[in-house]
């Protein structure tokens, strides 16, 4: 995430977290991606760009108080968010790394243990569309959670629904208003229609590591959800 990103999304991080907890539906969807990552207490998981900590309870609820979740992200002021609404819990770890290039056995609380060892489940919510290189990172999150292991990826695309016009309209309002800077009236290309590239290429690469794959859509036709469990 290049520096201007990083003050856009820590400058704006109060508003997000409002948006992310609030939003109608939202809580639904987080639970959903949750139940999509096939934990079992005792578990340990991954989350890719937690942001301010929205799906931490969630996963926390999945693994249990003998369970480990791992929050990961670079800005600095929406990690800060994420580690007072976790506070109170032992075995949630927030963590400042790139999702890119995670903290892999670095000597930092919470840090993800080296070759994967022991990582049941990696979670990334609208994290894949901020990326250059969407489907390596999948690779490696595949890589990082090793044989029956899963990864699930949730994201924001334009709806195929047939009511989707107006539906689309607002969606695309909302992406160039959060895409930075948001002064630029005009783009060269325009960032929705990248945005779908990048997610469309993210959970295609998934579905094809993986060797049972859910699909889904909410939110009127616009999040996609895909998990998919690793072979043995």
């Amino acid at each position: 995430m290049t520096e201007s990103a990083q003050e856009f999304y820590g400058r704006w991080a109060r508003l997000y977290d409002l948006i992310a907890r609030r939003t109608p539906g939202i809580a639904r969807l987080r639970k959903r991606a949750a139940a999509a990552c096939r934990l079992e207490p005792g578990d340990t998981v991954v989350e890719m760009g937690c942001g301010t900590g929205a799906n931490l309870p969630f996963l926390r609820e999945r693994v249990g108080p003998e369970g480990t979740v791992i929050g990961i992200d670079f800005t600095r002021p929406v990690l800060e968010r994420a580690r007072a609404a976790t506070a109170a819990s032992d075995n949630v770890h927030v963590v400042r790394g790139d999702a890119t290039q995670p903290p892999v056995g670095a000597p930092l609380e919470g840090a993800i243990p080296a070759g994967g060892d022991g990582i049941d489940a990696v979670l990334a919510t609208f994290v894949v569309g901020m990326l250059e290189e969407p489907t390596s990172a999948v690779d490696d999150w595949c890589d990082l959670v090793g044989p029956d292991g899963t990864v699930v990826l949730a994201n924001a695309a334009r709806s195929r629904a047939w009511y989707a016009p107006p539906v689309n309209a607002v969606f695309r309002a909302i992406v160039v208003l959060s895409t930075p800077p948001t002064t630029r009236l005009r783009y060269e290309n325009d960032p929705h229609v990248r945005l779908d590239e990048k997610i469309a290429a993210a959970h295609a690469r998934l579905r094809e590591r993986a060797v049972a794959v859910a699909d889904e859509t909410h939110v009127f036709g616009v999040v996609r959800l895909t998990g998919g469990r690793l072979e043995y």
